[in-house]
């Protein structure tokens, strides 16, 4: 007898712990909750590509430094302007 009461109370517990997790996934899967999720993924994938361009001008600006890129072009277009005034 008591046999049998561990594992039905065992099964109880069971299935609404089953039934508990089936409701939160079906939760989950609802349309308004992936269009949700799919604004937080937009969003994180935005700040990404705005944290990727502002490293990719610095670093942009450390080799055009490094190399006189810009002192060159600012020399060239000196010698532009002084040749057509």
């Amino acid at each position: 007898m008591i046999r049998r009461l561990f594992w039905l109370s065992l099964g109880v517990a069971l299935g609404g712990w089953a039934a508990f997790r089936l409701k939160r996934l079906m939760r989950a899967l609802m349309p308004q909750s992936l269009a949700h999720q799919a604004v937080g993924v937009g969003q994180m994938v935005r700040e990404f590509t705005d944290d990727v361009r502002v490293a990719m001008n610095a670093r942009e600006d450390e080799l055009r430094d490094a190399l006189g890129l810009d002192t060159q072009a600012d020399d060239v277009q000196s010698e532009i302007d002084k040749d057509h005034h």
